[in-house]
């Protein structure tokens, strides 16, 4: 005990409080001078999500060049932790004036399909980040299947897939890339606890109060406050680098140091809205007596007589200071309408956005989770310019159907599972509105069985087999299929009439366990994701077209066929750990249909 329990409390407060400033600047920052002098730059997650150590969050990262998150693919810990993580690392950069927002991807799954990965990726691209670090895609010194991966999903040369990988890999480059465009917008800026740790809030209820839906947000830590943010003519909080905010968000305690209430109180002035309670008294010993008087008076002077409950609101200089609403109330107050809403969702959670502004265009991501197709309904806060819809996976930009008041810009979006798109405002509307014709399809044909399917030598399976009707290779009593990993090719001969000639025509496969190559009459075509479809338009003829359908799995059922043979007998090279926290089981895989050509027209 130092002198009373309170004196105790303070003291430990300010010897806390030093450890993490000594590990940001003594550790991070001179590891990164360091680095600058070789011509290197830092990528660091500084300092992690284990548990909630002793640490700046935001001071961490900003002294590395790249802060990074992480996100597991299947999380054994509570999905807060990643989520806050995340959001910590892209906080970090928007404060702090860095473009580039990475992170530790895919970590703990196994030997996973493209699919796969982007269910997982989309989400947290729309929480900030735009640079992706596979974890992990290790050296792998020889070409022993299936290779070898700490902890990680599988990413290397030795995968089934690794020859197909590219429309993945591009898919996330232009994700990344319309990512990296311009600065963040935000409306709402939460200050974090100021001592130690200064992190954003891992356990119980998380972020309080709770951001309405439609209007994202960044957490700034003290540092950031203090020393990067000031208040614009019309009551913004903003940023040397461009980013600003409409509201300011205190943190749920009576605590707060002189010099952040100094701030506050100078932000308040020049007419920021601010939004938290009357801070009791400083933490911190630092100033004495003195510090303690000067910030009674100046909490006096800022909060007055609001008491949370009956009085809740109070101008101050040019601004206010508002304690006890909801920041719903508080943004509705101000005129701000959500950035981004969408109307009849039939499920909360589906959806995840992002937006971002360059000097001539707003850029949105829009990710769903939803495992069918939605048509959505979104507003966007954006007037004036005609949307566009730019489609990561196709590389394609297509107008869309909207309507524009004086406010927002109502877009109709049409996603199919697990998609995920971005709407641009980049040129001046030439209307007010406009729709784009609908689409109508309509089945020609359908490719029932018998399928000849002809298996990749060298991997355990028969040369090639016949399958009355579509199923998993996992049904199959052959246990060289039953457990095949590869790629097996379905090939047949399609009759083409001459009334298809003319129309736009699609080969929909339904079901793909995990990725295909469609080639037509030796025109090939990558899928790799819902819907597995081809626009085949150009490839068929009137009459006979050779049709191969080359569908690749992964390894886990082969590793699991190999456990159960003796060490001569095993297909693979090598072993492999399994996903981290979850059994290995047989997935389903191969072509599992149906098979259609299909007319996709639009509707006159």
């Amino acid at each position: 005990v130092v002198e009373s329990a309170e004196a105790s409390d303070r003291f430990l407060w300010d010897f806390r409080r030093t450890l993490v400033d000594m590990f940001a600047e003594e550790h991070y920052r001179t590891a990164t001078e360091l680095l600058h002098k070789q011509g290197l730059q830092t990528y660091s997650d500084a300092s992690g999500v284990s548990l909630e150590p002793l640490e700046d969050a935001l001071l961490n990262k900003k002294h590395v060049d790249i802060p990074m998150g992480e996100f597991w693919f299947r999380s054994l810990h509570p999905w807060i932790m990643y989520h806050v993580d995340v959001r910590g690392a892209a906080s970090a950069a928007h404060v702090y004036g860095k473009p580039i927002v990475a992170a530790e991807a895919w970590t703990g799954g196994g030997y996973d399909s493209p699919y796969a990965l982007k269910q997982v990726g989309d989400y947290w691209l729309a929480q900030g980040i735009n640079r992706l670090i596979f974890h992990t895609s290790a050296h792998q010194p020889l070409d022993t299947k299936p290779g070898n991966v700490m902890v990680g999903t599988h990413i290397n040369r030795n995968i089934t897939w690794a020859e197909q990988a590219a429309p993945f890999t591009t898919y996330l480059a232009r994700s990344s890339f319309l990512l990296q465009q311009g600065k963040p917008v935000a409306d709402l800026l939460y200050l974090i606890n100021e001592g130690a740790p200064s992190t954003m809030p891992f356990w119980g209820a998380g972020l309080q109060p709770a951001p309405p839906p439609g209007f994202d947000y960044d957490y700034a830590n003290a540092d950031a406050l203090l020393t990067r943010v000031s208040v614009a003519p019309d009551g913004r909080l903003v940023l040397p680098d461009g980013p600003s905010y409409r509201v300011l968000v205190l943190p749920p305690i009576d605590r707060m140091t002189l010099p952040v209430l100094r701030k506050v109180a100078e932000l308040v002035r020049g007419g920021a809205t601010v939004v938290g309670p009357r801070p009791a008294r400083s933490p911190s010993l630092v100033g004495g007596a003195a510090a303690d008087a000067e910030h009674a008076a100046l909490a006096e002077e800022v909060w007055g007589d609001l008491d949370g409950v009956n009085r809740t609101r109070r101008g101050h200089g040019s601004g206010a200071v508002v304690w006890g609403q909801t920041l719903a109330a508080v943004l509705a107050a101000k005129g701000v309408l959500p950035d981004l809403q969408v109307g009849q969702l039939p499920l909360d959670g589906e959806i995840a956005w992002i937006h971002r502004r360059t000097s001539d265009a707003d850029i949105y991501y829009v990710a769903s989770s939803a495992t069918r197709p939605l048509e959505l309904d979104v507003r966007f806060r954006v007037t004036g310019r005609e949307p566009e819809i730019w489609r990561p996976d196709a590389g394609t930009i297509e107008r869309a159907s909207y309507a524009a008041d004086s406010t927002r810009t109502r877009v109709r979006l049409p996603m199919t599972e697990h998609d995920a798109l971005f709407v641009v405002f980049r040129r001046a509307a030439q209307a007010e509105s406009h729709t784009v014709p609908s689409v109508t399809r309509r089945t020609l044909a359908t490719l029932d069985g018998p399928w000849r399917v002809t298996f990749a030598p060298g991997l355990g399976a028969p040369e090639s087999i016949v399958m009355p009707r579509l199923a998993s290779w996992t049904t199959s009593a052959d246990s060289g299929v039953k457990y095949f990993s590869g790629t097996a090719t379905y090939a047949r001969t399609v009759r083409v009439p001459a009334s298809w000639r003319g129309r736009p025509v699609v080969l929909s496969l339904g079901d793909v366990r995990d990725l295909a190559e469609v080639v037509v009459n030796g025109t090939t075509f990558q899928l790799w994701k819902a819907p597995f479809e081809a626009d085949v338009t150009r490839a068929l003829r009137t009459g006979a077209n050779e049709v191969e359908i080359r569908v690749t799995n992964q390894w886990t059922n082969r590793l699991l066929g190999d456990r159960a043979l003796p060490a001569d007998r095993k297909i693979l090279s090598s072993g492999s750990p399994g996903a981290i926290g979850r059994p290995a089981t047989l997935t389903e895989s191969g072509l599992l249909g149906p098979v259609r050509f299909v007319a996709v027209e639009l509707s006159r």
